[in-house]
């Protein structure tokens, strides 16, 4: 089994962003994406770069491991 297949990923983005009362568009502006990859990040359907989560991490001031829950397959 190759390893990208071995784990996966549930995303919390949604909870933090709601908490804040943000929209995708806003989360998007803030890191530099489009919203359509707000959308497919908060669906787990969208393997993002590890900048790309530090960047998200930061602007909600969590780890990446609250935004995201990592287990194996």
């Amino acid at each position: 089994m190759a390893s990208k297949d071995r784990y996966k990923f549930d995303s919390k983005i949604h909870v933090y962003r709601a908490a804040r009362r943000m929209t995708q568009q806003e989360l998007a502006d803030l890191v530099g994406v489009s919203r359509q990859t707000i959308i497919q990040l908060e669906r787990n359907r969208y393997n993002p770069s590890m900048l790309l989560v530090y960047s998200i991490a930061q602007e909600f001031g969590v780890t990446i491991e609250d935004l995201f829950d990592f287990s194996e397959v």
